[in-house]
């Protein structure tokens, strides 16, 4: 991808978070009646869980499932479609994630690290990395923010752009 378009992707991404909210809002009602919270404990099947495409994002989906990723600590699902790549870029909250499907390449300090099904990141203090999915299969990601998610893209010289 060029990177005006690159770019572009990074501000939309920055949208997930009134994408959950919207999700979210439009799910809590109809989880509430499926039965799906049982004596403190969530259970959703996979057939039940509801994604949300990203507005002008060809190819990002999230999958709010506990909490609100736009105000604060939450755990949602998010979906990238084989070759997709976002480029330098950091979440304002420390989060972790499980690969759930497809190969995940995350790139930090210039190193890609291929992660395949089962893998697990983590990333705090705002780290900068690079995230891809590798061409096939979707990746999957189960992941953990422990505050408000957020995208925040890099700058040319490091610095992030406002």
């Amino acid at each position: 991808m060029k990177k005006n378009t690159l770019t572009a992707a990074l501000v939309v991404l920055a949208g997930l978070s009134s994408v959950a909210t919207r999700a979210l809002a439009a799910d809590k009602a109809e989880k509430a009646d499926s039965g799906k919270k049982i004596s403190g404990a969530v259970l959703i099947p996979a057939a039940d869980v509801k994604w949300s495409e990203v507005p002008g994002m060809t190819g990002v989906q999230i999958a709010p499932i506990d909490g609100d990723p736009s105000k604060g600590p939450s755990h949602f699902f998010l979906k990238f479609a084989g070759g997709f790549a976002a480029p330098l870029h950091h979440h304002t909250a420390n989060h972790s994630g499980t690969v759930v499907a497809g190969t995940l390449a995350l790139t930090v300090d210039g190193k890609e690290q291929k992660l395949p099904p089962g893998s697990f990141f983590a990333f705090t203090g705002k780290t900068k990395h690079m995230t891809r999915c590798e061409a096939g299969a979707d990746c999957v990601l189960s992941m953990d923010a422990r505050g408000k998610w957020d995208v925040v893209p890099e700058g040319e010289k490091g610095g992030a752009k406002k």
